[in-house]
């Protein structure tokens, strides 16, 4: 059994607590504290805590200085590895002061060199600034005429702005055919390898295509008289329309209502169909009678290299497709000796709603064949006439940056790129066949030249330019609705030709006949009396 040795206890009679103290504390000093006494810091070796160790020791009481820390003479034995002295910086408030001092001395020598240098400048700069930009303010006032002349005694009965019309939308209707009429002739996939290196000239051709109305189509008239449609337009009157807001030219479209029946025509001398050249540009065209890059003479030349280049990428080697029935305007004339074009003329028909059908005829100008399949083509150009008007010179760029040159063809002629972009949807095309033309020499718009070719997919190259259907069918719609809302007559649509609007004229029947003998006013004028007439709806228009 483990042995167990009481320990000794020391009894107080005094009270209560231990009598003495441990026999291995004896001779310790002993340091009085108080409860109230904050401990400090025992481990804080920055600069404060020794400050703050200072301090709680000075705050001791004499008696406890045993416990205070001194410094061992063996730190004395301890050097640092790096003997050199520290080298004291020469900053301070002087030396601060001396080195603004000379930053403000060199700043306003600069300034001066640069005040002596504009007083040097040549005159003939600050004028050339001043001019380029006073140019710049004389391109933004552009000013173009009317596409055809008001009269006085029109009446203005709609007004419609481009903001309204790009607020419309509805479902874009199924197309289908009527009839096919003509011949095609196959597309020449030589064209396809040209470069500018290999360039082939424009041969001028006296094909020309028949400029027949709606009203005077043979084909129009049967389709109105058995009731196929309501509504009767050409393909070419039909993405104007579709494609208004993006137009900054003036057109005109003359409509002619009689029993609840719509016809979209286009009056005689009209320049509608016509493509445009730099028509959206940030710059402009100016509308000069004496220069060659004029509106009117550049849309001259922009016409004739579209008709003689649609007619000369054809093969004249592959007998020609026929589309089912004969040309209906095999025998109408063409003016000055021309040779009818190949073209084959497609009617289909819309559903526009409220009980109305539209019948357009639609222009097919050839056919390849891709896969063993055949494939209708539009066949489009694309003219250069000044590389430094555009910016982008074709003949360096077109091969190894073809999509800067479409990128700025886009930008500048974006209601042109539109309308033959939604004219191959509504005629149900599946190529379009763009040529790049340019001058062979930059002063001569006689004589052109054909650098390139690209083929694109018409529903591909619409989401590309942002061309949406929906906005394009409910523009067409929404202006049907409007004039199917008036009463039988003749009525003339005009864009105005410095203001994105529209406005809706209502004219005599014989209003472009040649024994018209109304004196027209000018466009100043008119405006000024549509305005006194309508004056409600141009303040609404202002605002």
């Amino acid at each position: 059994m483990a042995s167990f040795n009481v320990p000794s206890v020391a009894a107080n009679d005094d009270g209560w607590g231990p009598v003495g103290g441990p026999a291995q504390l004896d001779g310790v000093p002993y340091a009085p504290f108080g409860k109230g006494d904050k401990i400090g810091r025992v481990s804080d070796f920055t600069a404060a805590g020794l400050r703050y160790g200072a301090r709680f020791n000075n705050q001791r009481e004499p008696g406890v200085a045993v416990f205070n820390f001194f410094a061992n003479e063996d730190e004395d034995s301890y050097q640092l590895v790096d003997s050199r002295p520290v080298q004291r910086s020469r900053g301070g408030p002087k030396q601060f002061q001396q080195n603004r001092f000379q930053q403000n001395q060199r700043r306003q020598q600069e300034e001066a060199a640069a005040a002596a240098t504009a007083k040097r400048q040549p005159r003939k700069q600050q004028e050339k600034r001043q001019f380029q930009h006073f140019q710049r303010n004389d391109q933004r006032q552009l000013v173009y005429t009317s596409s055809v002349d008001i009269r006085p005694e029109w009446a203005v009965k709609e007004q419609i702005p481009f903001t309204a019309l790009a607020k419309l939308t509805c479902t874009p209707p199924e197309l289908s055919d009527l009839s096919f009429h003509g011949s095609l002739r196959f597309y020449d996939k030589a064209y396809d390898r040209v470069t500018p290196k290999t360039e082939v000239k424009v041969r001028p051709t006296r094909a020309a295509a028949h400029n027949v109305t709606v009203s005077d189509d043979p084909v129009v008239k049967k389709y109105a008289e058995e009731g196929k449609g309501q509504v009767f337009m050409t393909d070419t009157v039909l993405t104007t329309i579709m494609c208004a807001p993006r137009s900054v030219y003036s057109w005109d479209v003359l409509i002619r209502k009689e029993g609840g029946r719509l016809f979209f025509d286009t009056r005689d001398g009209s320049q509608l169909g016509q493509p445009t050249v730099a028509e959206t540009a940030p710059e402009g065209v100016a509308e000069d009678k004496d220069s060659i890059n004029g509106v009117q003479q550049l849309r001259a030349e922009a016409s004739a290299i579209n008709r003689h280049f649609s007619q000369q990428v054809l093969s004249v080697d592959v007998e020609p497709k026929k589309c089912g029935e004969t040309d209906p305007f095999a025998d109408i004339d063409l003016p000055n000796g021309a040779t009818p074009a190949s073209v084959a003329y497609r009617y289909r028909t819309a559903d526009l709603g409220n009980e109305r059908t539209l019948v357009v005829r639609c222009a097919v100008d050839a056919v390849v064949t891709m896969k063993s399949q055949e494939q209708l083509v539009s066949v489009k150009a694309l003219n250069e006439f000044d590389p430094k008007l555009t910016g982008v010179d074709w003949r360096q760029k077109i091969e190894n940056q073809r999509g800067a040159v479409l990128a700025t063809e886009l930008k500048n002629n974006a209601n042109k790129l539109a309308q033959w972009t939604a004219g191959a949807l509504v005629a149900g095309i599946d190529v379009i066949k763009l040529g790049y033309v340019s001058r062979a020499h930059q002063r001569n718009p006689a004589h052109h030249v054909i650098l390139s070719t690209q083929a694109v997919k018409p529903k591909d190259f619409a989401m590309q330019i942002n061309l949406a259907m929906e906005n394009c069918w409910g523009i067409v719609r929404a202006l049907v609705d409007v004039v199917a809302a008036l009463e039988d007559g003749s009525w003339l649509l005009v864009k105005d030709p410095n203001k994105p609007l529209l406005r809706l004229y209502s004219v005599p029947p014989d209003a472009f006949k040649e024994d018209y003998a109304e004196e027209a006013i000018t466009e100043t004028e008119g405006n000024a009396d549509v305005d006194g007439e309508g004056g409600d709806d141009d303040d609404k228009d202002d605002e």
